[in-house]
């Protein structure tokens, strides 16, 4: 297949961050449209519902599929339409450690947007507390986790790629920090925050609700 695919993103988005660091290791950024969209549960973007009945970001367009959303879904679609392999291994314990390490790294994320409500977007009357301690725990769960567990060394795949994406957003929006608690993947994630993946897609702008 050949021509144009369009990706609605986010310049904030963990999501859409780990799509376009994807495109990027796969060789597919020429491939891409990138249109920025902003979107928030409280401020309606009609161009990307009229997409995506979730009114969320990253959506691809493509020709033969139609609209895919879900970071997920979109990168399964990069790395077959690249080669199949060559973020998401085909098979064997490789592709479960690579599926696993992404569904933790967006366990974090969904975990970090939770938080931000309960500490600094919701109002701070609507604010629950218990909310928030329990949302923190995963994070700092995880951080044990990824330090006593993670396999993160290797060729590049998608669960590192969502990792690094991840750590580099909970930094970005200043929540619990895994440093102090995971040098391990502090090691790590420094390295592969120098990739031209990585550098080439700052975080940038705030959430407009």
């Amino acid at each position: 297949m050949t021509g144009k695919l369009t990706l609605f993103y986010q310049s904030h988005s963990p999501y859409a961050r780990k799509v376009l660091v994807s495109a990027h290791e796969l060789g597919m950024l020429d491939r891409l449209d990138v249109v920025h969209h902003e979107t928030s549960p409280t401020n309606r973007n009609d161009a990307v519902f009229a997409q995506n009945p979730l009114g969320k970001v990253p959506v691809l367009l493509t020709p033969e599929a139609g609209a895919l959303f879900d970071s997920v879904v979109i990168c399964d679609y990069l790395d077959r339409l690249a080669g199949e392999g060559s973020l998401i291994p085909r098979e064997g314990t490789a592709r479960y450690q690579a599926l696993r390490l992404q569904a933790l790294a967006q366990g974090l994320c969904d975990a970090g947007i939770a938080v931000r409500w309960e500490t600094e977007r919701r109002p701070e009357a609507l604010r629950y507390r218990p909310l928030a301690a329990g949302q923190t725990s995963k994070l700092l769960e995880a951080y044990d986790y990824l330090e006593a567990q993670a396999e993160l060394d290797g060729p590049v795949t998608v669960g590192q790629i969502g990792l690094a994406t991840a750590l580099a957003w909970l930094s970005f929006r200043r929540l619990p920090d895994f440093r102090e608690r995971a040098p391990r993947v502090a090691n790590w994630y420094d390295r592969f925050n120098q990739r031209p993946s990585m550098r080439a897609t700052p975080y940038e702008g705030e959430t407009q609700d």
